[in-house]
């Protein structure tokens, strides 16, 4: 068997150590450069230049909304949300196209950083194949054997660590990508925001024709509705609070209620008036449900809840405070009095009204999904409950069993 010089399996051992050790850091350093390069690049200014312009639209929004309320002012306000909107998904669609560049050129690097080490493993594993007899044959001393055993168990190890780097780099470059394809998903629901803008505005230029006069008169008619709104809520807290609080358990925009936010938003024209804590849109594209109910009103939800439990749609249960009254009286159901079930429809009568009272300030009704084990407290589901969200959400909560008059149930 013929043995290596001792000179060149030294040489030879040390030399490569270097040029794999600079392939690692070349291997490693580059793809960070790509990606800090890329952060640098157009898209940056893109993204800065539609940030501006957002914050440019916020503030004449802001400027419009301390302005005297006009037809104008509210057309100049639709716009520029308009814009803010459009500039939002503007600037998703940016990153976008910024990680996508940043993982073609990084996946570039990988495949050509991974050529190159590849080479370099190559020719280690014929060094590798040397036995540790030839080694030893090769080595001046023991402590140029250890040396040598050193270098190649180094190399090795950062090869390994090199190659690992890389490709966590891309799948972090990966899940951004995925993370930002999530956004533009969201986005593209600003999409349809931006048909309910244009819609919103063409909706008040034909009921107002234009008209400064007509547009006023029913501003008087949405503050007269957004009071007695406001003031009903306010009721529904101050009873809350009398009865011992609520307890939330969930709360937002219920998937399964067809008349949610995706198809019925909040804010619009009811009864040719603006009235931007009602629901709208809706079958009849003025906040109707098509049972005769306010979309996303409680009466609405508790009309789907029963039916969903019964299949049978009542569409004459009147408003929140005479649901149950009207549920007894017209479809039969039994008169629980104040004592609850599950499964039950309970009502509170308008505030200062008689019981059962249908008129201006029209109480509240929910579903009872099930009652605690001393019958203290039930478990309700509802629409239009304002618990800090605001007006037209789904919310399911703990109340005491004394916060409705009446229950019923058939």
């Amino acid at each position: 068997m013929k043995l290596r010089t001792t000179t060149p399996a030294s040489n030879s051992l040390r030399t490569r150590f270097v040029l794999v050790t600079a392939a690692i850091i070349f291997a490693i350093a580059t793809p960070l450069q790509i990606s800090q390069t890329a952060s640098a690049d157009k898209y940056d200014d893109q993204i800065n230049a539609l940030q501006q312009a957002i914050d440019a639209a916020q503030s004449q929004a802001a400027q419009m909304a301390a302005q005297a309320q006009t037809l104008q002012t509210a057309v100049a306000q639709i716009q520029s949300q308009v814009t803010i909107i459009q500039s939002q998904i503007d600037i998703s669609q940016a990153k976008y196209n910024q990680l996508v560049a940043q993982i073609a050129a990084t996946e570039k690097k990988i495949k050509d950083s991974q050529d190159a080490l590849g080479v370099t493993i190559a020719n280690l594993y014929v060094d590798s194949s040397v036995s540790p007899l030839e080694i030893i044959a090769s080595s001046k001393n023991i402590s140029d054997f250890l040396d040598k055993q050193e270098y190649r168990s180094s190399v090795r190890d950062q090869l390994t660590a090199a190659i690992a780097r890389i490709k966590t780099l891309k799948t972090q470059l990966d899940q951004q990508k995925a993370d930002t394809q999530k956004v533009l998903a969201d986005q593209q629901s600003a999409k349809d925001a931006l048909i309910a803008k244009e819609d919103e505005q063409q909706t008040l230029l034909s009921k107002t024709n234009n008209s400064e006069a007509t547009y006023q008169q029913m501003i008087g008619s949405s503050l007269a509705q957004i009071a007695a709104a406001k003031a009903t809520q306010a009721a529904l807290r101050a009873r809350t609070t009398s009865t011992g609080g609520y307890t939330l358990v969930d709360g937002g925009s219920l998937r399964d209620y067809p008349w949610n936010s995706s198809n019925c938003p909040m804010g619009g024209y009811i009864g040719g008036s603006w009235v931007p804590y009602a629901s709208t849109k809706g079958s009849d594209g003025e906040g109707h449900d098509g049972h005769g109910y306010g979309c996303r009103q409680c009466v609405s939800y508790v009309a789907y809840r029963v039916a969903k439990a019964t299949n049978v749609y009542y569409d004459d249960l009147g408003n929140g405070g005479s649901a149950a009254y009207n549920l007894v009286t017209k479809h039969g159901w039994r008169n629980l009095g104040q004592t609850p079930q599950p499964g039950s429809v309970g009502s509170l009568w308008g505030v200062n009204r008689a019981p059962y009272s249908d008129d201006y300030n029209p109480g509240h009704t929910a579903y009872i999904e099930d009652v605690s084990a001393d019958g203290s407290k039930i478990l309700v589901t509802q629409y239009n409950y304002d618990y800090g969200t605001g007006y037209g959400m789904y919310s399911e909560m703990w109340l005491s069993a004394n916060f409705f008059n009446q229950y019923a149930k058939p």
